[in-house]
């Protein structure tokens, strides 16, 4: 085995521990994966060279991965992939004059518990106690608790 294959499973082998750290976390195969290749690459430099010459790749490899690792978390490299635009939208807002608790309305599709109900001619995301409202059915508000419109069938 030549020094540029070392080289290379070495090198690719810190690519997926990286890749695992930083783009594809949770499952841990990629780091599995990493690990295996990085650890063949330095048997190999052990069998096929002396000992001295494993020492040098293994401390090399160690020290090759903390400096990639910390480059890697380095808040600038993060700034470079972080998305930097800011949420401009509001939760679903509720105008307490236009909504009352008691008042009718129709539900435009199924709750399952939650859906779509027209109440005093406009349109809001409502929610029912865990029960199935088919479409087209009267319902009733009986709560609004912050933006949430809890109601229950007339029936």
């Amino acid at each position: 085995m030549t020094w540029t294959l070392i080289a290379v499973l070495i090198l690719v082998g810190l690519l997926f521990i990286v890749l695992e750290i930083l783009v594809i976390p949770g499952q841990g195969v990629f780091g599995i994966l990493g690990l295996l290749v990085m650890a063949i690459g330095i048997y190999q430099t052990y069998k096929v060279y002396d000992n001295t010459a494993g020492h040098i790749v293994l401390a090399s490899s160690f020290a090759l991965s903390v400096i990639a690792l910390v480059l890697s978390l380095h808040s600038k490299t993060w700034r470079k992939m972080m998305l930097s635009s800011k949420i401009k939208s509001k939760v679903n807002t509720i105008d307490e004059h236009n909504i009352k608790t008691g008042d009718v309305g129709k539900t435009i599709s199924r709750l399952a518990p939650s859906g779509k109900a027209l109440i005093n001619n406009e349109y809001y995301e409502v929610h029912s106690n865990g029960e199935f409202i088919d479409h087209s059915e009267n319902i009733v508000v009986i709560d609004i608790e912050f933006s949430k419109i809890i109601v229950k069938s007339k029936n």
